[in-house]
């Protein structure tokens, strides 16, 4: 009885230490990141609808995710589009 309590337990891998934190931009905020770089949406590298922490977020088929983790140098930010 005792495995089968395990196999059910939840775990909330945004907290895991080494899940870096994940962002869905706003479409103001996603303008403004195309614009800043002058690239589209498709020059951004892809993340799966399908990976864990997408759907942890909530993240949809077009929109946006920001990635921060953190380097020697300080706090590294990646971006991906979601498909």
């Amino acid at each position: 009885m005792a495995v089968a309590d395990e196999a059910k337990k939840v775990v909330n891998i945004q907290s895991h230490i080494l899940v870096p934190k994940h962002t869905i931009l706003s479409e103001a905020e996603a303008a403004d990141l195309l614009e800043q770089f002058n690239i589209t949406a498709v020059q951004l590298p892809v993340i799966s609808a399908m990976d864990p922490i997408v759907k942890a977020i909530g993240a949809k088929v077009g929109q946006i995710v920001k990635i921060e983790r953190e380097s020697p140098t300080g706090k590294a930010l990646y971006y991906r589009r979601v498909v």
